[in-house]
């Protein structure tokens, strides 16, 4: 599970989720990138289990990067509360992602293997992504 070690602020507002990704939207480390399609959290665990599913069906060949961080805390109530008393406790962590955004690189293994395994990623997401493959210089 990834989250921060420490925070400025505990607790954050929710934000918006609007536009495209300006920065991480290119494929650096890697041969092959699982870019983004859609807006949206995506919590740790959800990254975790895709990382899993990634390195798993590589075989612990090649090399992963995982180019999101959870950095903002999701406060939740407890069931069955009564509105007001302030706002509630942080329960997870999620990274805020935008279109365009590269999730997860993949470098070392063949294409057909990379674009196996980040099918097998993209199921792990809420989101639709897309397979691409670094531009040439």
């Amino acid at each position: 599970m990834l989250l921060p070690k420490r925070v400025k602020y505990r607790r954050v507002q929710r934000g918006r989720l609007k536009g495209k990704a300006l920065r991480g939207n290119t494929v650096t480390y890697g041969d092959f990138g699982l870019v983004a399609m859609e807006p949206a959290w995506i919590t740790s665990n959800q990254i975790e289990a895709a990382r899993i599913a990634l390195t798993r069906h590589i075989k612990r060949g090649g090399q992963v990067w995982i180019k999101i961080f959870p950095d903002k805390p999701i406060t939740e109530k407890p069931a069955e509360t009564r509105m007001g008393s302030g706002k509630g406790s942080p329960e997870y962590w999620v990274a805020v992602v935008k279109p365009g955004r590269v999730l997860f690189e993949i470098g070392g293994v063949s294409e057909e293997l990379a674009r196996e395994a980040m099918r097998l990623a993209m199921h792990k997401l809420p989101i639709k992504c897309k397979f691409v493959a670094k531009e040439k210089e």
